[in-house]
C-alpha cells in the first residue's frame, strides 16, 4: 500500500511506503482469537465506567443534570465499585461476541474486497467498500450474542436507580429472572434496536476508517511523520528517488487519529437510536406489557423533548472515541503479532 505526498511546488512526489494490509489468509487463528480475547477484556475493564455512566444519564429518571454530576453521585454513594456494576457478566460475553466480530470482520473484508477489486473498483473504493460490508456483518453477528449481555448488564448497572420491579443479586440471578418473566424473548429485547444502532455504525466506522487513514497519509501525513517522528529513507530498486517509511509509532499515530474521527461521528449519528435501544432493553412496562419503540420516544418526549435522545452523549462520544482509538491500535498491533511468518512480508 503506499500513498502519496507533496513536499514543495515544482517537487517531485515522494513515495511514503506503508506498511502492508494483513488479511485473513495471514493470520494463525489460534493465536489471534487467544490474544484477542486477553487483549480486549483488559481494554473493556478499563472503558467500561464510561459504559456505566452513559446508561445511567440515558435511563435513570430525572436525570443527572450533567455527567460530572452523575459521575460524582455513583462515586459518593456506591465508590469505585459503582462503575463496574455488570462487568462480570459483561465480561463473560465479551470473548464469544469479540470472537464472533472478529472472524466475520476479517473474512468478510478479505472477500469482498478480493471480489470488489476483480471487478475494477479503484483500490480506496474498494477497501472502503470491503470495510462497510465487514463492519455490517460483524455487528449483526456479534449482537447475537452481545444482546443478551446487553440486557443483564445494563439492569445491573441501573438497578437502585430506576423504578424496576425486579431486583437482581447478580448476573445469574438476573438471567434467571428475566427468562422466568419474558421466556428467551426478554433476552432480546431490543435486538432489531441493536442491529439498527450497530449495523449502520459499524458500517459507517470501518468506511469512514479506512478513508480517514488514506485522507490522513496523502494530506498530511508525510509532514507530519517528517516533523515529528523521523523517517527512514530506502532506495527501492533502480527507482528515482527515494521511498519515505514511517517509524511503527507514526503508523500507529494516524492509526488512532483515524479510529478517533470515525468513532465521533459514529456516536453523533447513531445516539438516538442507542438511547432507544437502552430504554427497551432496561425499562419494564408495567401493565401495558413490554416497552416498544414508539412508546420509548413517546416518554423520552415527555421527560425532555427531542433533546432527551441525547442524553449521556458526551460519555457515549467520549467512550466510543476513546475505544475506537484503544481497540484498533490494540487490534492492528494482534493482527501483527498474530501474522503467519512470510517472506517478503512487510509489516
Amino acid at each position: 500500500m503506499a500513498a502519496a505526498a507533496t513536499e514543495a511546488e515544482g517537487e517531485e512526489v515522494a513515495k511514503l511506503h506503508l506498511p502492508a494490509e494483513i488479511d485473513w489468509e495471514m493470520l494463525d487463528k489460534s493465536r489471534f482469537f487467544v490474544l484477542g480475547a486477553a487483549l480486549f477484556s483488559a481494554v473493556s475493564a478499563a472503558l467500561y465506567p464510561a459504559v456505566v455512566l452513559k446508561t445511567r444519564l440515558q435511563v435513570c429518571h430525572p436525570a443527572p443534570p450533567s455527567a460530572c454530576a452523575a459521575a460524582a453521585a455513583i462515586l459518593r454513594r456506591e465508590g469505585l465499585l459503582g462503575f463496574y456494576r455488570g462487568f462480570a457478566t459483561s465480561l463473560a460475553g465479551t470473548v464469544p461476541a469479540r470472537t464472533l466480530y472478529m472472524a466475520a470482520l476479517e473474512v468478510t473484508k478479505s472477500t469482498v474486497g478480493t471480489a470488489t477489486i476483480q471487478l475494477g473498483v479503484s483500490e480506496t473504493t474498494a477497501s472502503a467498500v470491503a470495510s462497510a460490508v465487514a463492519g455490517l456483518s460483524a455487528a449483526v453477528a456479534a449482537q447475537v450474542v452481545w444482546t443478551p449481555i446487553d440486557v443483564i448488564s445494563q439492569r445491573l448497572m441501573v438497578q437502585g436507580h430506576h423504578r424496576l420491579t425486579s431486583k437482581y443479586l447478580g448476573g445469574i440471578d438476573a438471567f434467571r429472572k428475566i427468562v422466568a418473566s419474558d421466556g428467551i424473548r426478554g433476552l432480546y429485547r431490543g435486538f432489531g434496536m441493536s442491529i439498527l444502532t450497530y449495523a449502520p455504525s459499524n458500517a459507517v466506522w470501518w468506511a469512514s476508517y479506512s478513508l480517514s487513514q488514506k485522507l490522513i497519509w496523502s494530506g498530511i501525513g508525510y509532514y507530519l511523520c517528517r516533523l515529528r517522528f523521523g523517517f527512514e529513507e530506502q532506495e527501492y530498486g533502480n527507482s528515482s528517488g527515494g521511498a519515505v517509511k514511517p517509524e511503527y509509532r507514526t503508523v500507529v499515530v494516524v492509526q488512532g487519529l483515524s479510529a478517533a474521527m470515525a468513532g465521533g461521528a459514529a456516536a453523533l449519528v447513531t445516539m438516538p437510536l442507542d438511547t432507544i435501544k437502552t430504554r427497551i432493553q432496561v425499562m419494564e412496562g408495567g401493565k401495558e406489557g413490554p416497552m416498544t419503540i414508539g412508546r420509548t420516544v413517546r416518554s423520552l418526549i415527555r421527560e425532555g423533548g427531542w433533546s432527551a435522545c441525547y442524553r449521556g452523549l458526551g460519555p457515549r462520544w467520549a467512550s466510543m472515541s476513546m475505544s475506537a482509538t484503544t481497540m484498533i491500535t490494540t487490534y492492528e498491533f494482534l493482527k501483527r503479532l498474530s501474522t503467519k511468518k512470510q517472506e517478503g512480508f512487510d509489516i
